[in-house]
């Protein structure tokens, strides 16, 4: 369908959904309705993810689990949303991942049908423009379905809904151009324990169960939202300037996870310094008795296999500049999220950018290094996935490559280029004022080449679309001798990603071979 076009909310953030809504909404009064269809906002890479017509304020989740994670949970999913285009006869959310019982529209029951990955509801009377309404779905929420958001642990449930499978846990508009405030209300056996993103705000007993709730505090995207169901034990402390640490650990396994649980407070005192103050309201790791081959940025709880933490098959540097990958994701891919899918290598590369950083600083290779061993990939890397901003959309068969080496290292070899033209001061300056900028809001690739123009005070335009959008990896400022090596037959990712799952670079992202092998 046609790019919706997205603008910002009253608010301030830029709502997701304003603009052309579907046509679904748009019939003649009196006329019956078309088929449900399948909608989506457009996005290169997600066309069929995101919904026009209404911009999402808040969703408040309550899951209901039995303590058997082979089960699927009864769940209740209400948003609120503010209308942006109408008269709005019928509405799309995204869901795929459960059966739906009723739907309620403003309190009165919806008709709602399935069309595709999407829901369909049609209110009891059309929604104007401008107008609040509060959707309430009754659902299911299957943790054993193929490519779905749960994951199933060793004794319960975590949450990894990057990129495109949070509408398989929830019905939501499942794209991070419309983040929203959330509030979650967990029941689970007595004897388990629910963590979930933000702050709690209450607990209570129901029969042989505990009712847990919290709520978010910052707006997030659905493919951030975390939820940890287990036997746990909560490692809380202090971070800089009093900020609120807890770390969820399998119990039995505190002591063991101390010290690495430790690293977080220096690591956050490191990265302020470089983007300016922690933007959330709390921090801490998930480390979860599973093996994805996959570490998450889940907003303010950041979800690690607890393998990874514990072992010592892995230098210390390794381990911390991954720690520290996830925790720079805070600034630059949840306080500041995508505007679209396309604009995931401001994401990925900071990311790498600061693991490659803290790395070297803790006794890895350094930046240079990494970044030379990264550029003379690249053209194979743009060649098999695309272009930093422009990555190929998924073929016909198979699943979008999206988490690839060309989004990790390959953008971080932009930031190491830009740096290299504009100079370290301005590059400084320019990394603590994009997260201020944008925060809690989302942003584009077009956002940042204004900012890194007007921060060096030239037009940085031509330099980095060049970059970003070249079939071909431009020549490195200051390194002329650097060059491109002969194509690989199967580029992989450098390890220290965090590859998720359904990507050809996750099988080597535990991989250490990239560093020990480096020339």
């Amino acid at each position: 369908m046609a790019l919706t076009a997205l603008t910002r909310s009253p608010a301030g953030r830029r709502g997701a959904l304003a603009g052309t809504v579907t046509v679904t909404a748009l019939a003649l009064v009196g006329a019956a309705l078309p088929a449900p269809t399948a909608a989506g906002i457009g996005d290169h890479l997600f066309p069929q993810l995101g919904n026009p017509g209404y911009d999402v304020r808040t969703y408040d989740l309550s899951f209901d689990y039995s303590g058997d994670n082979s089960r699927p949970l009864n769940a209740r999913t209400v948003i609120e949303a503010q209308v942006t285009a109408g008269p709005m006869e019928r509405f799309n959310l995204d869901f795929a991942g459960g059966e739906v019982s009723s739907v309620h529209v403003d309190g009165r029951p919806a008709q709602h049908a399935r069309a595709g990955e999407d829901l369909v509801v049609t209110p009891p009377t059309p929604l104007r423009r401008g107008a609040r309404m509060q959707v309430e779905i009754r659902h299911t929420s299957d943790p054993t379905i193929k490519n779905g958001g749960w994951v199933r642990t060793k004794d319960g449930l975590a949450m990894a809904n990057q990129a495109d499978a949070a509408h398989r846990v929830f019905p939501s508009n499942d794209h991070p151009a419309d983040k929203a405030m959330f509030t979650f209300r967990v029941r689970a056996p007595r004897g388990l324990t629910v963590v979930t993103g933000g702050l709690p705000t209450g607990r209570t007993r129901a029969g042989q169960d505990t009712v847990w709730t919290y709520r978010m505090v910052h707006p997030m995207a659905t493919e951030l939202a975390q939820v940890s169901i287990g036997r746990s034990t909560v490692v809380r402390s202090k971070g800089p300037h009093g900020l609120p640490l807890r770390h969820v650990v399998p119990t039995g396994q505190r002591e063991a996870l101390e010290p690495v649980l430790n690293e977080t407070s220096r690591q956050i005192a490191w990265m302020e310094r470089r983007a300016g103050k922690y933007p959330f309201e709390n921090y801490g790791l998930l480390a979860a008795e599973v093996e994805t081959g996959f570490e998450l940025e889940t907003q303010t709880l950041s979800l690690f296999e607890h393998k990874l933490l514990s072992s010592r098959k892995y230098p210390d540097w390794y381990r911390e500049s991954l720690m520290m990958h996830e925790l720079a994701h805070q600034w630059y891919g949840n306080s500041v999220s995508p505007h679209r899918w396309t604009d995931l290598w401001l994401n990925e590369g900071h990311a790498t950018w600061y693991e490659w950083a803290y790395a070297a600083e803790r006794g890895g290779f350094s930046v240079d290094e990494r970044a030379r061993a990264s550029y003379e990939q690249s053209d194979a890397w743009r060649k098999r996935y695309g272009p930093p901003a422009a990555l190929f959309p998924a073929r016909k068969s198979g699943k979008i490559q999206l988490f690839s080496p060309i989004v990790y290292n390959g953008s971080a070899v932009v930031l190491y280029a830009l740096r290299e033209r504009i100079g370290e001061e301005a590059f400084a300056r320019l990394e603590r004022a994009w997260p201020r900028r944008h925060r809690d809001s989302t942003a584009t690739t077009a956002d940042f080449i204004k900012l890194a123009s007007e921060i060096s005070g030239k037009d940085q335009s031509a330099f980095l679309k060049k970059w970003l959008y070249g079939k071909t990896t431009p020549p490195m400022p200051g390194h002329p001798d650097w060059t491109q090596k002969k194509p690989a037959k199967s580029p992989t990712a450098k390890p220290g990603t965090d590859a998720k799952p359904g990507t050809d670079s996750a099988s080597s992202a535990r991989a250490l071979g990239g560093h020990h092998n480096h020339p």
